[in-house]
């Protein structure tokens, strides 16, 4: 009975505390270019089925697309507002949340990790294979 109790209480924990962390992480978040310190959008993230997506919201001073012309298949020359371009987000055993995103400026779709280095920012790792080898952004949060 103590073992049940134990294994009930764990596994309660462990789904509180994944809805908390999505619940952190949702809402609109403004880009910042890793390479030029330009704003370049406002992207929401959202929960649906479970997971968690991302779609631009609006274009910022420092976009210089406003359609994605590097895309393939059906995103191609698509408008970027209103386009998801995070996928998939889940919890990771180490506390992450990763899935993918796509760079609009390239059409190419990356692995990601995000962490919440606050309440009002986020990091962003983009990568291929191992994370050591990608890019990261950080986020803040739009009040």
């Amino acid at each position: 009975m103590y073992r049940i109790v134990i294994n009930f209480l764990t596994i309660l924990l462990v789904l509180i505390s994944s809805h908390g962390l999505k619940a952190q992480v949702t809402g609109l978040w403004k880009t910042i270019d890793d390479r030029d310190g330009s704003e370049k959008s406002v992207i929401e993230i959202y929960e649906q089925d479970g997971k968690l997506h991302g779609k631009v919201i609006k274009l910022l001073k420092g976009s210089t697309y406003t359609t994605c012309e590097n895309c393939h298949g059906d995103l191609k020359d698509k408008a970027l507002v209103g386009m998801t371009i995070i996928h998939d987000l889940t919890k990771t055993a180490t506390g992450g949340i990763d899935g993918t995103v796509m760079d609009p400026n390239n059409g190419k779709t990356y692995s990601c990790l995000i962490e919440l280095e606050s309440p009002d920012k986020l990091r962003l790792r983009g990568y291929i294979g191992l994370p050591a080898f990608g890019r990261t952004q950080y986020w803040y949060r739009v009040q």
